[in-house]
Formats: C-alpha cells, sequence, structure tokens
C-alpha cells in the first residue's frame, strides 16, 4: 500500500522528492501517512477534497484482498 500511495502522490507534485509515506500496523489496521511540500498540499488534497477521497478509494480497493482496514492521512 505504502508504494501505491508514494506512486499516486509523486506524479500528483511538483517535488517529488519531499513526497514521504509512512506505515504502520496495529492489529487489523494499517495506518499510512503521506507528507508533501506545504506548496504542494492543494494539489494533493483537491477541490472539496476530491483527489484525496480518491487516494482513499484506490487504496482500499488494493487492499480489498486483506483483511486489514487501511486508514489514510495527510499530515500537514
Amino acid at each position: 500500500m505504502k508504494e501505491l500511495v508514494e506512486v499516486i502522490a509523486k506524479a500528483l507534485v511538483e517535488h517529488p522528492e519531499e513526497v514521504v509515506v509512512t506505515q504502520t500496523e496495529r492489529g487489523n489496521d494499517i495506518r499510512i501517512e503521506l507528507k508533501v511540500a506545504d506548496s504542494d498540499m492543494g494539489k494533493v488534497i483537491g477541490r472539496r477534497g476530491r483527489i484525496a477521497k480518491a487516494i482513499r478509494s484506490v487504496v482500499k480497493a488494493a487492499s480489498s484482498r486483506t483483511a486489514k482496514k487501511v486508514i489514510g492521512d495527510i499530515i500537514e
């Protein structure tokens, strides 16, 4: 999942070298945190959060094979 989020985020931003994705697992939960440059935050979130919602949908679809719940966060 981490690699998927990283590829999507790097394709969206102007400063791909500042994209940091961390993945932590606790029990049945997987938390994926995405950090980007301040100037790229709007590009990752999109108007009314549409891009962020789309990223979460893709990750949820990719994780449907596992029995774990995936939680995605965008960190400022």
